[in-house]
C-alpha cells in the first residue's frame, strides 16, 4: 500500500494553479487557514441563494468556469481592491459549491497548506437527505488529520462548525457508497436537491468525481465520462458496482498507488482538462 503524502496536496493542480497578478494578490493575504476560507466565501455567490437574486441572467454561465485563476481574474476585473475586502454580490463570481471548494483549495495551496476538494454529499441542506455537495479538506499537521471545511456554509447556521465538519455532516462519494453497501443508509437518500436525480447512480458518479479531485483534478459537478452514463441509466451492471466497492475501500485506506490505478482506468477526458 502506498499511503497518501499530505504534502503532495500543497502542490496545485491544473485548476488550482495561480500565476501573475492573481498570485501576487493571493500572496498578500494572511496565511491563517480560517481567514483564507472566509476570503474564498466572500469572492463567490451562489445564484440560488437570496444574495444572488441581483445577478443578471447571463452571469449564470460563470458556473462553468473551471479554474481558480479564471475565477480570481474575474473578481479582480470587477473590483481590483485586495481580495480580503468586502464585495457586494454583483462584484463576486457566480458559482456552485464546487467553486467555493476549489477556490478555497487554491488559496490554501498557494500559502503552502496541503488542501484538496472533496466531492460527495452533505446532510444539512434537506432533512433526512444527503445532498450533492463539495467541500474542502485541509491538512492539520498538529492533529495529523484532514480537517473538513465548508467555506460556503460559514456563518449561515447550517452546521455547528463549518470549519471542522463531522462525519454525520459530510460523506465523500466513496464514503456514501460504503455506507449504502453496508446497510447503514439508503441509496435513495442521496442525490441532487431540486431534481429527480437520486439513488445509486449519483453516488457512483460522485465517487468518480472525488477520485479525480484526489488526483488534483476538480471537475465540474455535471461533468460526465465513461462509464457514468451507463451508471446513471442503471445499466453499468454488477461488475461496475464491484469496481466502486474497490475504489471506495482504496479511498478509505488512503492507498495512493491504488487510487492512481483507478484514475488510470477511469481518466478524466482531455476535453475537460483543456
Amino acid at each position: 500500500m502506498g499511503a497518501v503524502d499530505p504534502a503532495s496536496f500543497a502542490v496545485p493542480g491544473p485548476f488550482t494553479a495561480l500565476t501573475g497578478a492573481t498570485a501576487v494578490a493571493v500572496a498578500e493575504l494572511a496565511e491563517d487557514p480560517v481567514v483564507l476560507c472566509r476570503v474564498a466565501q466572500g469572492l463567490l455567490v451562489d445564484p440560488d441563494d437570496p444574495s444572488g437574486d441581483s445577478l443578471a441572467p447571463d452571469r449564470l454561465a460563470e458556473r462553468n468556469v473551471r479554474s481558480a485563476q479564471d475565477l480570481l481574474e474575474r473578481v479582480l476585473h470587477r473590483d481590483p481592491t485586495p481580495l480580503d475586502q468586502p464585495r457586494r454580490p454583483e462584484q463576486r463570481v457566480a458559482g456552485t459549491c464546487r467553486h467555493f471548494a476549489v477556490l478555497t483549495t487554491a488559496l490554501l495551496r498557494a500559502h503552502g497548506v496541503p488542501a484538496r476538494a472533496r466531492c460527495g454529499f452533505a446532510s444539512y441542506f434537506v432533512p433526512e437527505r444527503w445532498v450533492d455537495h463539495w467541500i474542502t479538506e485541509r491538512w492539520c499537521d498538529a492533529e495529523r488529520r484532514w480537517v473538513r471545511v465548508d467555506p460556503e456554509a460559514i456563518d449561515l447556521g447550517l452546521v455547528p462548525d463549518p470549519f471542522d465538519l463531522a462525519p454525520t455532516h459530510f460523506q465523500s462519494g466513496s464514503e456514501a457508497w460504503l455506507a449504502v453497501r453496508t446497510g447503514r443508509t439508503d441509496a435513495r437518500a442521496y442525490g441532487v436537491a431540486g431534481t429527480d436525480n437520486w439513488g445509486p447512480g449519483e453516488i457512483r458518479g460522485n465517487a468518480l468525481r472525488d477520485l479525480a479531485a484526489l488526483q488534483r483534478i476538480e471537475v465540474l459537478p455535471w461533468d460526465e465520462w465513461d462509464p457514468m452514463a451507463a451508471s446513471y441509466a442503471g445499466t453499468a451492471g454488477a461488475a461496475f458496482d464491484a469496481e466502486i466497492d474497490a475504489l471506495a475501500l482504496a479511498t478509505a485506506a488512503g492507498d495512493d498507488a491504488l487510487l492512481a490505478e483507478f484514475a488510470h482506468r477511469y481518466p478524466v477526458p482531455s476535453a475537460i482538462l483543456a
